[in-house]
């Protein structure tokens, strides 16, 4: 797949994660938005969220626990999550 290919499977995906039929769990709600965000923005911030944020702190480790990952790595991952949580993988 050409990275033109792989953007908009990646783009259908994301898509696709808003219409899923049962809402995921939360850490694999973590774990879609860490690859999205790895995807889409590479690696995260060192200084995470205030303690005061813990939703955001969770969000920012779920992220930088992909630090490193290649963006086209990330979005693979991700398109095959939300096959997997769509019933089609």
């Amino acid at each position: 797949m050409d990275a033109t290919d792989l953007a908009a499977a990646f783009a259908a995906a994301a898509e696709r994660a808003t219409q899923l039929p049962v809402r995921p769990d939360p850490a694999t709600l973590l774990r879609l938005y860490g690859l999205f965000k790895q995807a889409r923005s590479g690696d995260a911030a060192a200084a995470a969220p205030a303690l005061t944020d813990p939703v955001g702190r969770a969000k920012h480790a779920a992220w930088a626990g992909l630090r490193g990952m290649p963006a086209d790595a990330a979005m693979r991952a991700y398109i095959a999550l939300v096959d997997r949580l769509a019933g089609r993988g």
